[in-house]
């Protein structure tokens, strides 16, 4: 969850276990902390910050990436913001002013296709509030939306979160009314509606036919024509067998079939066709087998661009997938993990920033004592270290500030 590294670390957040603070080192593992991103484009994705130092103005936001952050921002009030898809490095561009990012000095004025949110002002979910919040006295978790991208309390959600540690993908009820096709596919493979939290007092009734109503006039407009479904209902077994690819056709059905140019029959249109409905509110909890469930027919392709969600259809977008490439950095079973079991989310994620801060430094001095051929003495080392001290104070004074 983003969080804001110069906050004082008093957060009661702590993270379950070593098993998530793994994930976390994953975040940053997954980005180059060296070298800026910006010259591989829009990145699929990457861990974003942004600087409230140098781009406080609300109107103009910006997001920086890892090794940004790290040398051209240190010492400056950022906020993490976990990952974003599609981003491209921000920093030094117009929106910094006479500011220069020190690795890549020529940018573009702006990057056009950046999106951005209130996350890149420091605030979170439909209150709009930072985090951590100090005011706020509840210990409540926050859940990203992944499609939006914005973070949620939990009691704002809209629904009850039973267990979120089985549900590994959310989907905020904005996001759900954007791309209203997905209900239909959340009446069948997403957990159960529960009761929302924030109107335990109404009942909530369905409109079987108002909603279907409403549903094809949607679809119809993203080209997912409504036309009564020729196909039987699946069985469990059958849709587990077309689970991966639902709208394709075999090899062997093609070879065989003397109609090759016969239409793909469509995935929604049969899930409609079976008239099971959900209430159409609240956030929406998923398994990670669920974007494999998407239809990929040509009208159902076209409806994903038309809502902007055509990521769905990449296994690769997910959180878990970024994550696992994390996994394959060397951070494996790395003493860190131990060190830093006791403490608290905004004290671990210091802690992740000095340890790279420090490999990287080190790796620095030593490089330039090889170009320069010198001797590698205590007294350079101790100055070394005596820099990187003074760094930090310097970074805990702008905090305070």
């Amino acid at each position: 969850m983003a969080a804001n590294t110069d906050v004082d670390a008093d957060s009661d957040d702590i993270f379950a276990n070593e098993e998530e603070l793994e994930k976390a080192l994953c975040v940053l593992a997954g980005s180059d902390p060296e070298n800026c991103s910006y010259s591989r484009g829009y990145v699929k994705r990457q861990a974003v910050f942004a600087c409230n130092t140098c781009t406080p103005n609300a109107a103009e936001p910006a997001g920086v990436c890892l090794a940004c952050a790290n040398k051209c921002h240190d010492g400056h009030d950022i906020f993490e913001l976990y990952t974003k898809r599609n981003f491209r490095c921000d920093c030094g561009n117009s929106k910094f002013g006479e500011f220069q990012c020190q690795l890549i000095p020529t940018k573009d004025v702006h990057n056009l296709t950046n999106h951005y949110n209130h996350n890149f002002n420091g605030c979170y979910c439909t209150c709009d509030r930072p985090y951590p919040d100090t005011d706020d006295q509840e210990n409540d978790e926050m859940i990203q939306c992944v499609i939006c991208e914005d973070w949620f309390h939990t009691r704002h959600l809209g629904c009850t979160v039973v267990d979120p540690e089985e549900l590994q993908e959310m989907v905020c009820e904005a996001c759900m009314n954007k791309a209203p096709f997905l209900w239909t596919y959340a009446a069948h493979f997403a957990a159960p509606t529960v009761v929302g939290m924030d109107h335990p007092e109404e009942e909530v009734e369905v409109d079987v036919e108002g909603g279907a109503e409403k549903e094809e006039e949607i679809v119809s407009r993203t080209s997912v024509e409504e036309e009564p479904s020729t196909s039987a209902r699946h069985t469990k077994q059958e849709d587990a067998t077309n689970m991966i690819s639902p709208c394709k056709r075999t090899h062997e059905e093609m070879a065989n079939s003397p109609a090759t140019t016969k239409t793909v029959t469509c995935r929604l249109k049969e899930l409609q066709g079976q008239g099971l409905e959900r209430a159409k509110q609240g956030g929406v909890f998923w398994p990670y087998s669920w974007r494999s469930k998407l239809c990929t027919c040509t009208d159902c392709k076209r409806a994903y661009v038309a809502a902007d969600v055509q990521f769905l259809m990449d296994q690769s977008d997910t959180i878990l997938a970024y994550e696992n490439r994390g996994l394959d950095e060397p951070f494996g079973q790395h003493p860190l993990m131990a060190l830093t079991n006791w403490m608290n989310r905004t004290q671990q994620l210091e802690v992740i920033y000095g340890f790279n801060e420090l490999t990287t430094s080190i790796t620095e001095f030593l490089d330039q004592c090889v170009a320069e051929g010198k001797t590698v003495t205590v007294e350079a080392v101790q100055e070394f270290f005596e820099e990187l001290r003074a760094r930090k104070r310097r970074r805990t004074n702008a905090g305070y500030q």
